[in-house]
């Protein structure tokens, strides 16, 4: 896909579609009136005879109309202009980029990147667009026999904007986007892999590929590795399953040299069958998915490493299977953790928390200046927050601030819940340090409080993406969120960063 930013008038646009946007009722946008007069007022006309209403999710294509250069102009309903905001504006978009994928033609400008959408920029705007085009046409068929193919597929979009002095903004945002969605696209594909193909070591190669692909440093650390570091907790679970597990490091050097990096953990749980306290059989399938938190963080790195970022980032990626076998970890294990506090293991389903305890420890060799974990970690924060929110927890307010205010700008929204001490009581155990759960109350809150036991040296938060990660029933697959989040906050960070004029290092 190829796009451009442009700034002109509609009716005089040469492609093969201009895309202009209607409010209910029957209310033309300030592009749709410029075709409109040019057209001697052939769009009101059809409004008038009730041909479209402008509801949101419709949308009318004209052919050959008079008075305008482009071969077809694309009505796309925007439902009405009062409520119009950031939900309707990428449904307007996504209307327009399944509308135009089904035309027939090569290329589309678009103008609904000129529409106001209340508080949001020009910047914010052609960011979401991009990143909205490319989720429109997100597929996953590469493991089908034979693939749904377009017939005519629209090859290139161009985005407008009002004025000519927005296009370095509106230029520097499609980069931006463009960016963020293949770190998403990537964390897709990783997340809808099967566990049969996407194991701990298939992990560790495409970490390998992305590091060779975009300059980044990569180490790793095999079994054998992590014994020596006491690591007994992540091996714990990884004792049930014939596939050897992987601890993966991943450096953007962008940053100052010595400057403290941002570390991102990622849960690389490649399948999650619950162990010995094995999960019910239906929807076991979307066990695959309990590496996304893994996905996100390879995700972020590409964007951050394609937008070369001034900033030192460090992902880490604990990855295993969790499988039942003759030895598996069982219920009232006692395992040591590379911190060396002890853990009682009372279900062998709450697997992640376990692997991320040594990867949060393993973490402070860097001297961090803050740590960020990324999870599919409790059903219970499905309960809680849904599929629209990401659950936030953090040790350190100003940080967590950060991370909702980057999600509130990237629309890839998270919902900060407490971590006050009062929960650690429910992880108390008669036989160890810490019981690895708490009991169906808050259940995620005392998995955070298990963490944050682990996170006592640096500034940390945790995003429990269990309801954000991935979508079930028809349209089953992940979301790769929160990729958007997380490379939104890296941003922000970037921009406060020292400027440095050395070259980007790398390793």
């Amino acid at each position: 896909m190829e796009f451009s930013i442009k700034s002109g008038s509609p009716e005089k646009q040469r492609s093969a579609c201009v895309v202009v946007g209607v409010f209910e009722p029957r209310k033309l946008s300030a592009a749709a009136e410029i075709v409109d007069n040019a057209a001697h007022q052939f769009l009101s006309d059809i409004l008038r005879r009730g041909d479209m209403e402008g509801k949101a999710g419709t949308s009318l294509l004209l052919h050959g109309v008079s008075g305008v250069e482009a071969d077809r102009v694309l009505l796309v309903g925007l439902g009405k202009e009062r409520e119009f905001r950031e939900k309707e504006y990428r449904a307007a978009l996504a209307t327009a980029v399944r509308q135009l994928n089904e035309t027939g033609g090569f290329d589309g400008t678009v103008y609904l990147t000129e529409l106001n959408v209340k508080k949001r920029d020009v910047a914010w705007k052609i960011r979401q667009a991009a990143l909205v085009v490319q989720e429109t046409l997100y597929r996953f068929d590469r493991l089908k026999s034979k693939k749904d193919e377009v017939r005519r597929p629209v090859r290139k979009l161009t985005f407008c904007v009002t004025r000519r002095s927005e296009l370095s903004a509106a230029e520097n945002a499609l980069a931006e986007g463009l960016a963020i969605a293949a770190g998403m696209e990537l964390a897709k594909d990783l997340g809808n892999l099967p566990g049969n193909i996407c194991t701990p070591t298939y992990l560790a190669e495409q970490a390998k590929q992305l590091a060779t692909s975009q300059g980044l440093g990569v180490d790793i650390l095999d079994r054998a590795d992590m014994e020596k570091l006491g690591m007994n907790t992540l091996l714990s679970v990884a004792r049930g399953s014939h596939e050897p597990p992987k601890f993966i490091v991943l450096r953007h050097a962008g940053g100052a040299s010595g400057a403290k990096p941002v570390v991102l953990v990622g849960k690389g749980i490649t399948f999650d069958s619950g162990g010995i306290s094995l999960k019910p059989g239906p929807e076991m399938d979307e066990m695959k998915y309990d590496m996304c938190g893994a996905a996100s963080v390879l995700g972020t790195l590409k964007a951050a490493a394609l937008m070369k970022l001034p900033i030192n980032v460090i992902g880490i990626i604990p990855s295993t299977e969790n499988m039942p076998g003759g030895s598996a970890t069982k219920p009232g294990d006692i395992i040591t953790s590379m911190s060396g506090q002890t853990v009682e293991i009372l279900n062998t389903d709450a697997e992640g928390r376990l692997i991320l305890c040594d990867a949060l420890t393993y973490v402070e060799r860097f001297d961090p200046e803050c740590v960020v974990d990324i999870a599919t970690l409790t059903g219970a924060c499905v309960i809680a927050l849904g599929h629209v929110a990401t659950g936030l927890l953090a040790n350190n307010e100003a940080l967590a601030k950060e991370l909702l205010d980057a999600g509130h700008h990237s629309y890839d929204r998270a919902w900060q819940m407490p971590l006050w001490d009062d929960y650690q009581e429910q992880l108390k155990s008669n036989f160890a340090d810490m019981a690895n759960i708490g009991g169906r109350p808050a259940g995620t809150i005392t998995a955070a409080c298990f963490l944050a036991r682990f996170t006592e040296k640096y500034h940390w938060a945790h995003l429990d993406i269990a309801g954000t990660a991935w979508r079930s029933g028809k349209e089953k697959g992940a979301t790769g969120r929160p990729v958007p989040l997380l490379t939104h906050f890296l941003i922000d960070r970037a921009n406060r960063a020292p400027k440095t004029s050395s070259k980007r290092k790398r390793e």
